[in-house]
Parts: C-alpha cells; structure tokens; sequence
C-alpha cells in the first residue's frame, strides 16, 4: 500500500471530526505549495486563496457564491489552523457523545455559512466597514467550530473540561470567554472575521434552543437529505397486548434515558456508570 493508497484508507475509515481536520490540512499544506509556485512564476497573488475565500464585496461574491462554505476550510497561517482545529478535535469529539456525526458537519457548514452571512452584511451595512469591502476577505474554520462550541455548551452547559494549571472549568464559561474575546477585538484590525466569528456562535445557541424534549428538531428536515427512507412493512396481524407492552417498553427507556442525560448536564459524562454509558448506547443505536 503506497502513500496516497493510505491516506485514503485512513481518511474513508476516520471518524466525521478527524475527515474535517483531514480536509483542513489538506487545504492549508495546498495553500503553501502555491505560494511556493507563485513565487517561483514572481505571481503576487495565490489563485487558491482567491478561489476559496469568502469576499467582502457583494459583487465578488455573486460570481463566486461557493466561497460563502470554502472559506470554512482554508487557513494562511499555520497558528490560526491550530487553534481552529484544536477546538474542533475536543469540542467536536464531545459534540458526537450527544449527536450524530451528520448533526456535527450540519454545524460546521450552517456555521459556516451564517457567520459568512454576517461577514458580507457588515462589509455592506456597518458605516465602519462600508468603505472597504474590495480589500477584505474572509478565511478560517472559526464561524464553523464557534457553531459547534456554543451548540454544545448550550445544550450541556455544566459539563466540565480539565484544564492544566487550572482545574475544572464548566464548558460555558469557555464559550463566554472566546464570545468576549470576539467582541473585544472588533474594533482591532479583523472586524469581518470577528463578526462572522459571533455569527456563527449565535447560529449553534439559536439552533440549540430551538431542542424540544431532548430532540434538536430542526436537524429532521435536513437529515432527510442525507438518508434514505426505510420502506414500511405490510402488518398482517396485531396483538394489542404485544403492542400494549412495547409501548410501556419505550416509555419506561425514554424516561431512563431523559434521567441519564439529566445527571450528565449536571455533573458530565464522566460520572456516568459504566451501566449507564452501556445502555445510552445501546439507545443510541435503536
């Protein structure tokens, strides 16, 4: 099995969190090799960027209206791309514990998209902006992972991360502070990419709050798009009492279930039994 052969292999068999990094360094180490090209042809411009990241400039966007979700997965400078992808490896692998792998990249992009959203409006409304949208473009996985990061803190706001040299600190109080540190920084010299950063953080607390009975109801419209519908089977005969008892079944496993995902808002997944942690999965699956 050579190089490229592995890599494939690898990337088809990675969970939804490490393709997402697999894809953002793939794009970031392409972003070097055509600076290194452009140099080389003395090229003041790296065609890749141009192509991928999101312009401020209405009119530019409109001839290149797919930038508004490539510019999730290009990155210029290599301390940028680390801290992105830091938040999504944690941060993302603690989002799956409680959704589903598609209901993950369905924040990345609506992430994505809305903070790129919140990027043009600016460049196009705000007085402080409006004089230099032609100069401006947007980059960066960090609309994407903010969605991710408020969606999840919202839901489990009381979940704990242990941090060195600090101790436990509860996942909301994170969120906050890179929300304050966002908010700080606008008047500095990344205005867009603030804006779309909080953009995409109010995306993940809006889509959350929308949840109904543990459920995030408005990820069934859009995961329809991503499966198939099992066919019904025709019944030919019923037993009431079988019906009866399977229904006192589900009910009696969603009332555990809602006690577990309450004890783990509480305290964390971590306190759960190993009982417990066996059968949310075995939930999971059904």
């Amino acid at each position: 099995m050579n190089i490229l052969d592995n890599l494939k292999y690898r990337f088809k068999h990675a969970g939804i969190v490490e393709q997402l990094i697999y894809v953002n360094l793939a794009v970031f180490l392409l972003v070097f090799v055509t600076n290194t090209f452009g140099f080389l042809f003395q090229s003041k411009t790296n065609f890749l960027v141009e192509w991928l990241a999101l312009p401020a400039n209405f009119d530019d966007f409109i001839l290149k209206p797919w930038t508004i979700i490539t510019y999730g997965f290009l990155h210029t400078r290599f301390i940028h791309i680390l801290f992105n992808l830091i938040i999504l490896f944690f941060v993302g692998n603690l989002f799956i514990d409680y959704f589903t792998k598609k209901q993950l990249l369905t924040f990345y992009l609506l992430g994505t998209f809305f903070g790129g959203l919140v990027f043009i409006l600016s460049y196009n409304y705000f007085p402080a902006l409006v004089n230099s949208p032609h100069i401006n473009v947007l980059l960066g996985a960090s609309a994407g992972t903010s969605a991710i990061l408020v969606g999840i803190a919202t839901y489990i706001p009381n979940y704990s991360f242990k941090i060195p040299l600090i101790g436990y600190v509860k996942l909301w109080y994170i969120a906050v502070f890179l929300i304050l540190i966002d908010i700080i920084q606008i008047p500095g010299n990344n205005t867009g990419g603030h804006l779309a950063h909080l953009g995409g953080a109010l995306f993940g607390f809006f889509y959350v709050r929308s949840a109904s009975n543990k459920e995030l109801d408005i990820f069934k419209s859009i995961n329809k798009l991503f499966s198939k519908r099992d066919k019904k089977l025709k019944t030919v005969y019923k037993s009431g009492n079988k019906t009866q008892k399977s229904n006192v079944d589900k009910t009696r496993n969603q009332e555990e279930v809602d006690a577990i995902l309450d004890k783990i808002s509480k305290s964390g997944y971590d306190t759960l039994s190993k009982s417990e942690k066996e059968f949310l999965f075995k939930q999971g699956k059904n």
